[in-house]
């Protein structure tokens, strides 16, 4: 009896096991690679409408899975955050004829301070000049691989990835980095050069997925 019970047991068990490790396993856009979803719409904190296809400019698009909430983003006593470096990659994105978009796919976190509103009142709060769009049901951050915020993707303007993973090496503070990678991608893909670095690490909170 009890061995019958054990293997009802795991029966029972395994449907969990299995969907715990497909949530859990990200297998990340590989470079050189299309972007997957172009078509997909998604909401824009000023009520618009936006695929990446829409985005995508005359060199390509940078794509940055983002929230309001991770202290890798926002910062914290002890470290600055990458969300303080958006409007300066805005503005090297805009002098290379590079579109840019932030996502929040913290579908998990709509609730507790990553909800559509909440994102409104933080873009307006930091003036944020790139969209920041709702990605509902991480499905874009599922499609791309996209597993930390920050995580950094960047396309050419075929929308196939020449660059991804972190913005520079330090978080703590911008008068303390000392590798520009993703600006490096930017101005080398703006310039039609190649891009030297064109993987690294990315270090920050994980998507909450539902």
């Amino acid at each position: 009896m009890k061995r019958f019970l054990l293997s009802i047991s795991m029966l029972v068990a395994i449907p969990f096991l299995i969907g715990f490790t497909t949530n859990t396993k990200i297998n990340s856009l590989k470079i050189g690679k299309k972007a997957p979803l172009l078509n997909l719409k998604m909401k824009d904190v000023s009520g618009k409408e936006f695929s990446l296809s829409d985005l995508n400019q005359e060199n390509g698009l940078l794509v940055i899975f983002s929230c309001n909430t991770c202290p890798f983003v926002i910062g914290n006593d002890n470290m600055e955050g990458w969300e303080s470096r958006y409007n300066n990659l805005y503005k090297t994105c805009k002098l290379q004829r590079i579109g840019m978009v932030l996502v929040n796919s913290n579908e998990a976190k709509r609730g507790q301070g990553d909800s559509y509103t909440d994102m409104q009142i933080h873009s307006r709060e930091e003036k944020y000049d790139s969209p920041y769009v709702l990605d509902k049901n991480n499905q874009l951050a599922d499609a791309f691989g996209a597993s930390t915020t920050p995580h950094v993707f960047l396309l050419n303007n075929d929308l196939k990835l020449v660059y991804k993973g972190a913005i520079d090496d330090n978080v703590q503070a911008k008068k303390s980095v000392k590798e520009k990678w993703l600006e490096q991608a930017l101005n080398s893909l703006g310039k039609g050069e190649k891009i030297v670095q064109q993987e690294t690490r990315n270090s920050g909170c994980s998507i909450k997925r539902l």
